[in-house]
């Protein structure tokens, strides 16, 4: 008889993301952590035209999504500044090469279980949501990152 353990499954609700070791709890969402997807590619195997030879290339990692609320406090002003400073319009910003590295740490009832860590993280995009005077919704942010690297720690 095999010895199958019954373990909670984890919920997707507690987290935090750690950037340059710094918490922001302000993030409500995240999306796009993975270990990442091998780039398969076909070569010739020892003159067999038949059959060929499928070897991996390198890993790549999707984009990784963070929804935030906005709320005018301090993780609005970094984020802010990350961006702006990446992007000036007076042409002092240096783009993808302004880059940051972090963590999106999953936690069971407090305790951490699971680390997502990433490295190479630059800002893609940054949006808010709409703004309408019917609703009850909270503002919120969404910035997309581009990850050089990303893995469980």
């Amino acid at each position: 008889m095999s010895d199958i353990g019954f373990n909670e499954a984890f919920r997707s609700d507690e987290f935090v993301v750690e950037i340059e070791g710094i918490e922001n709890p302000g993030i409500i969402r995240v999306s796009g952590l993975s270990d990442g997807e091998v780039v398969a590619i076909d070569q010739p195997n020892n003159r067999q035209n038949i059959t060929p030879k499928v070897s991996a290339r390198n890993v790549s990692h999707d984009d990784l999504v963070l929804v935030r609320h906005v709320d005018g406090g301090a993780g609005d002003e970094a984020f802010r500044k990350w961006f702006t400073t990446s992007y000036a319009a007076d042409g002092t910003g240096r783009g993808s090469q302004h880059r940051r590295n972090g963590s999106v740490v999953k936690r069971h009832f407090g305790e951490e279980v699971m680390r997502f860590a990433f490295e190479g993280a630059w800002i893609k995009s940054s949006r808010f949501s709409d703004l309408d005077a019917a609703s009850t919704e909270l503002m919120t942010q969404t910035l997309v990152l581009a990850v050089e690297r990303m893995y469980r720690v």
